[in-house]
């Protein structure tokens, strides 16, 4: 795994949250988002999301990667038979967090998070980010059947530019590398 390209992704996604946010109005945040069910700014809060559980996913890891395969696997069985409940508080949890958080708190929490994940991805090792799991692939379409540790960096920043083409902004609030 190249760890300066994941922390130049790292780096690159918070400069567009703020990005995204200075430039956005109320009525911006209030819009419909396109192609879910949230508003700009519960989408804005879900997308920050992928960088705060980033520490548990991370924890979950290092876990399972010691245990044998099995475990992981029925683990991952479960979790996607539970794939209707997470849905709903997936989709509750942003609806609320985006009601509740201002834009300066959410800035702030996804500069504690990237932050967070510069320290920890500077001490991994390649034994460290090649260790992995089954994973609920159906909660996710960026989580596969099983990812390393690598993968897991990977993940908040493919879910990031992923929603955020569904960010339905005005031109004048969208950063020019879209």
């Amino acid at each position: 795994m190249d760890k300066q390209a994941v922390h130049d992704d790292l780096d690159r996604a918070y400069a567009t949250f703020r990005l995204l946010l200075d430039g956005a109005g109320e009525a911006d945040l209030r819009r419909a988002s396109n192609g879910t069910r949230w508003t700009n700014q519960q989408l804005l809060f879900h997308m920050l999301l992928g960088y705060l559980i980033m520490q548990a996913l991370l924890r979950v890891v290092r876990l399972f990667g010691r245990l044998p395969s099995g475990a992981s696997r029925a683990y991952a069985q479960v979790l996607n038979a539970a794939t209707r409940p997470f849905d709903a508080v997936n989709y509750a949890g942003s609806c609320l967090g985006g009601r509740i958080l201002g834009e300066r708190r959410m800035i702030a929490m996804f500069g504690r998070a990237v932050a967070s994940l510069h320290r920890r991805l500077d001490t991994e090792t390649d034994a460290d980010l090649a260790r992995g799991m089954h994973y609920p692939d159906r909660w996710d379409p960026f989580f596969g059947e099983f990812m390393t540790l690598a993968d897991i960096y990977r993940f908040p920043t493919q879910h990031f530019d992923f929603h955020r083409r569904q960010l339905t902004l005005s031109a004048t609030s969208q950063p020019d590398d879209t």
